[in-house]
């Protein structure tokens, strides 16, 4: 009697742990198709420089009934899809006939200048209002900065929240009635003069100026805050 006990217990906890097996597996092929889409994602876009690639499966119906694939699963992008903020990933195994679409979330980080604390129109910039951040590309609009001393001087045009990127269009490192220094180059000379800004720029924007000294008009490129130079 006892022996048959032992039999009956060995068999039935083999058995429990065999109907453990099998209900694990369809979870555990779910991570592995999750898995399988967002490296072939990975493989498809270069990192940024200086950034971060995040790459994120979204869940599966845990009811998916799936077999455990006898060879590596195939994945492909189908259609013509652009790999901006997300992805459908097809995974699939050959051998067992079956398909699977995977939604994939994309995010690109890169370095960019936020500010450290509310910044409210009219405000010059300082050095301590500034961080720089990873930041997602889908939320940088126009032109950012990388390097936060490249503005600081510069004024507030619309209010710029916390942790908010600081765009070209949120600042201006030459204001409009401001004194610039113009420095005009050409022909290997360069002459150095102070004018008066007659609108606002950023960075690399052209703009017009008044030269104090001739009270010629200009166009004039933004190099820095308040400097501009001039071609001849």
């Amino acid at each position: 009697m006892c022996y048959q006990r032992l039999v009956w217990l060995f068999i039935g906890t083999f058995l429990y742990s065999f109907s453990s097996i099998i209900a694990a597996a369809p979870s555990s092929q779910l991570d592995a198709v999750k898995e399988a889409a967002q490296a072939h994602v990975e493989s498809l876009i270069t990192p940024p420089e200086y950034g971060k690639l995040e790459v994120q499966a979204g869940n599966l119906d845990s009811r998916l009934q799936l077999s455990h694939c006898p060879s590596p699963l195939v994945t492909d992008v189908p259609g013509r899809q652009s790999l901006n903020k997300s992805v459908t990933v097809m995974v699939s195994c050959k051998e067992d006939g079956w398909q699977v679409y995977v939604p994939v979330q994309i995010k690109l980080l890169t370095p960019v200048v936020v500010a450290r604390r509310p910044l409210d129109r009219g405000m010059t910039i300082a050095a301590d209002d500034l961080i720089v951040q990873l930041v997602d590309a889908r939320f940088q609009r126009g032109q950012t900065y990388t390097d936060g001393s490249t503005i600081v001087g510069s004024r507030i045009k619309r209010v710029v929240g916390i942790g908010e990127p600081i765009s070209g269009n949120d600042i201006c490192m030459v204001c409009r009635n401001d004194e610039v220094i113009i420095t005009a180059s050409g022909s290997g000379l360069n002459i150095i003069a102070k004018g008066t800004a007659l609108s606002d720029g950023a960075l690399g924007e052209q703009i017009k100026v008044r030269n104090r000294k001739s009270n010629r008009i200009v166009d004039g490129t933004i190099t820095a805050v308040g400097q501009v130079i001039v071609k001849f």
